[in-house]
């Protein structure tokens, strides 16, 4: 029985987005040690602050500032934290209702153990050392003696010097993949510099890369059949933004490669030539590194164009 491939995948970006004036009121007033919650037409104090009201829809821009200390209303424990989560020793993750709030806000909150958390408890906030307008500008709730003194929130015009109007929150996904029978194949073939497809036994089509199924029958493939290496460009794009620990400059063409033999277009990138003279039609073929297990790269061959018709269908 052949051995099962497995490999830790990451997947990671970063999303910019700006910001509203409730939104960067309230990420503002962290930097400031002030927490600021939005008082709905109803009279509700929400917090964290949204810019419409979840029941009605109007927009909402009364800004209200509440305690740093609050109740938890419920929680849950995490005894392996992950990367890049708040505390890196274990803690609770818990909803704190702020004094003067009417909703609860999610944060950590660094406690001995389990038992050292209840619903009901009473908490603060522990405000980072440094702090440039995020959420991370709580470092976490900790627990308080305090009793709720029945603080009531106070309109706040949510002025402050130097606001922040933007930021960058990274997305990051860490998984790990096991391919199927059909993908371990296509892998290993890969690494002998060859490229395999499946083809269904009902519509005969050549599926690459190969997913043990016909995605149009729905019925299993099982026939390995040898595409290319060559193939024809027939849709692309210019990159022209780089991404992060991607050492490959920038514009450069990101196409779909319908392999000779394949019915089935895949992902490659194109060099060899320059970014405004790819073309759909473009003959090309793989260009492997020393030690690469699959194409780094297509290159132009000098053949002819292809004719149209003879790609359109894999548009």
């Amino acid at each position: 029985m052949p051995e099962a491939l497995s490999a830790p995948l990451v997947v990671e970006f970063p999303f910019t987005r700006s910001l509203g004036p409730v939104q960067s009121a309230f990420l503002t007033g962290l930097r400031e040690r002030t927490v600021l919650g939005v008082r709905t037409t109803g009279g509700k104090i929400l917090v964290p602050p949204v810019e419409y009201d979840p029941v009605t829809a109007e927009e909402l821009r009364e800004l209200t500032e509440v305690a740093a200390t609050g109740t938890v209303t419920t929680w849950a424990w995490n005894p392996a934290p992950r990367r890049a989560q708040p505390l890196s020793t274990p803690f609770a993750w818990v909803l704190v209702r702020l004094d003067g709030a009417d909703t609860a806000l999610l944060h950590a909150l660094d406690a001995p153990g389990p038992d050292a958390v209840h619903t009901g408890m009473r908490v603060r906030v522990r405000w980072a050392a440094e702090r440039t307008g995020a959420i991370t500008d709580i470092a976490c709730f900790e627990p308080y003696d305090g009793e709720d003194t029945g603080h009531t929130a106070t309109p706040h015009d949510g002025v402050f010097a130097d606001p922040v109007t933007g930021i960058v929150t990274p997305a990051r996904l860490d998984y790990r993949y096991t391919p199927g029978r059909a993908q371990s194949a296509y892998l290993g073939a890969l690494a002998d510099r060859r490229i395999v497809g499946e083809r269904c036994p009902s519509c005969h089509k050549v599926y690459v890369p190969p997913r043990g199924a016909c995605p149009t029958c729905g019925v299993a493939t099982t026939e390995q059949v040898e595409v290319g290496p060559r193939g024809t460009v027939t849709t692309f794009c210019i990159v022209n933004i780089k991404a992060k620990n991607l050492d490959i400059d920038v514009p450069y063409v990101y196409a779909h490669v319908a392999l000779d033999g394949a019915d089935l277009a895949l992902h490659a990138r194109i060099g060899g030539i320059p970014y405004d003279q790819v073309r759909m039609g473009l003959r090309v073929e793989p260009v492997w590194t020393e030690d690469g297990r699959h194409p780094d790269h297509y290159r132009p061959t000098g053949e002819p164009d292809a004719d149209y018709d003879a790609y359109k269908e894999l548009l």
